[in-house]
């Protein structure tokens, strides 16, 4: 009898924040590898409310409540920076795990997958992200987050530790948080 092939995926993001779609990813995920790698990526051209470590310590916490109220594989959470093929590579991952909510989504993925495919001989896997979180971002809710009164709306959007998170970068007059704020009135922050 063949040997069974361990099937490890690394589902890359920035998960800044984590949202209830990118765990509503894992959970589909869980059903079809044998195990996840989450993969929290730090991009220095982009804007984070959230620094790495705290991206990755809301991501292990989260993930760690999700695989102990349902079953399924395991999932492990880490840090990376550069390629996210070099790094799929460097844990021995057959396949990147990317969700995808709508045509859009689909579009751009296709085509970074089939780089993927090209350079580094990685599949990626697609699920399709449950219809509730359809139109859930990490930007939207960043928005929502700088711009709203009521930070409750987010509640279906993101788990409890995320939103509590939230509010405290609000609190803080995070400096991303500000500047959202400041592009919405038409201003220029230096």
């Amino acid at each position: 009898m063949p040997e069974k092939t361990h099937h490890l995926v690394v589902y890359p993001g920035s998960f800044d924040p984590m949202t209830l779609g990118h765990l509503d990813v894992v959970s589909r995920g869980r059903q079809l590898f044998d195990e996840i790698v989450v993969a929290v990526g730090f991009n220095p051209g982009k804007s984070q409310l959230f620094t790495p470590d705290e991206r990755v310590e809301i991501a292990q916490l989260c993930i760690n409540e999700m695989c102990a109220s349902t079953p399924g594989a395991p999932v492990r959470v880490c840090a990376y920076r550069g390629l996210t093929v070099d790094f799929a590579r460097s844990v021995g991952a057959n396949a990147i795990l990317k969700g995808v909510r709508n045509l859009s989504d689909l579009q751009n993925e296709v085509q970074q997958a089939l780089t993927n495919r090209q350079v580094a001989g990685l599949e990626t896997a697609f699920v399709v992200s449950g219809q509730s979180f359809a139109y859930t971002s990490s930007s939207l809710i960043k928005q929502i987050t700088a711009l709203g009164e009521d930070l409750s709306v987010l509640q279906t959007m993101v788990p409890n530790l995320v939103l509590d998170r939230l509010r405290a970068k609000k609190a803080e007059h995070h400096p991303l948080i500000e500047a959202i704020r400041a592009s919405a009135r038409g201003e220029e922050q230096d």
